[in-house]
């Protein structure tokens, strides 16, 4: 199927969600300008996912994505939390903070039951999930709400493990990819490929259409997913610098600066691998720790820390997410950057 007419836009090209660096606003530029654009919904509780998908509605009426996790939430472990604030123990007494003052809670929410609700209510084009599919009950309510469901594979068993439960499409997400691993069937990282080695696996295994994710981040990029085979694109590290996205000063200097040249899979800011520019606390931990709470316990401990640097001007404990191709990224509003993709698919056919 063309996947403009699966999806409901204009162009086969998906904005990432990058939840902590964008809202609304960079989800509804992309829309706007013919590509569908994402809300990254899980750090958002049932009552602001309200709110953001209302003020989405008042820029826009094209189609967009709503992206959520679909993790199973860990049951706390005391004695590893205990360990994991002992190791971070230094880092409290230099940046003068408080362990008692920690707050507790997971940061990151499962699709469940409230967020159904809210699909079934403002019946977005598009919901795609992280880390697999919800329970099949969650899964047709969402399918009933006529949502196309996506999903990302990190190897080609996950990717038959998603089409035989559905799917509309598969996003290969290949391990150049900034932020989250979507990994779910194997948490060993030796089994994921790069995306031009695991496009074409998934292309000649799946009926459904592939979407291609990681390193993709300007119309070259964009031309040579096509030519493997490709449906259509998924971007997000390009448009960290839009004015449109959240991302923070500190962020955005990283990604302009040559520390940005340097990422590493890390576990240490919410305990599952996600890829970021390197930066102290992964330097002097190493980027992947054992001693981690399970995801998304981690990042209780960490967020001080965070706030703490971030306050002095210092990005050393905070996760500055981005893919290992960022060279070529700019600041630059997310419709130009769009139109800037878009000639890719338009090289592909010439």
């Amino acid at each position: 199927m063309h996947l403009p007419d699966l999806l409901g836009s204009e162009l086969p090209l998906i904005q990432a969600p990058m939840a902590g660096s964008q809202d609304h606003r960079l989800a509804a530029a992309v829309s706007q300008a013919g590509g569908l654009g994402s809300i990254p919904c899980a750090m958002l509780a049932p009552a602001a996912l309200r709110q953001a998908l209302q003020a989405m509605r008042g820029l826009t009426e094209r189609p967009f994505n709503l992206n959520f996790f679909s993790h199973i939430p860990p049951q706390p472990d005391m004695t590893r939390d205990t360990a994991w604030r002992e190791t971070l123990a230094p880092y409290y007494v230099e940046l003068g903070v408080d362990p008692a003052d920690i707050a507790s809670g997971p940061g990151r929410l499962p699709f469940n039951a409230e967020a159904a609700e809210l699909v079934e209510e403002f019946r977005p084009a598009v919901v795609s999930f992280h880390f697999g599919l919800p329970e099949e009950a969650l899964l047709k309510r969402v399918r009933d709400s006529g949502a196309k469901i996506l999903s990302s594979a990190t190897t080609l068993d996950e990717a038959l493990w998603l089409q035989e439960r559905g799917v509309d499409a598969v996003i290969a997400q290949g391990l150049e990819a900034g932020g989250h691993r979507g990994h779910f069937l194997d948490v060993d990282l030796s089994r994921q490929l790069g995306t031009f080695a695991l496009l074409p696996q998934l292309v000649d295994a799946l009926s459904v259409p592939v979407i291609a994710a990681g390193g993709i981040s300007d119309a070259r990029g964009v031309a040579a997913a096509m030519a493997l085979g490709a449906a259509g694109v998924q971007v997000g590290s390009a448009y960290l610098l839009c004015p449109e996205a959240t991302t923070s000063v500190l962020h955005r200097a990283a990604l302009q600066s040559p520390a940005a040249r340097h990422t590493a899979l890390t576990n240490l800011f919410s305990g599952r691998p996600a890829r970021g520019i390197v930066n102290r606390l992964m330097r002097e931990l190493g980027p992947l720790s054992t001693q981690a709470p399970a995801f998304p316990l981690a990042t209780a401990a960490i967020a001080p820390l965070r706030a703490a640097a971030e306050a002095q001007g210092s990005g050393d404990f905070s996760p500055l997410w981005a893919g290992q191709n960022v060279a070529s990224c700019r600041p630059m509003p997310a419709a130009e950057l769009t139109r800037e993709l878009a000639q890719g698919f338009e090289t592909h056919r010439d």
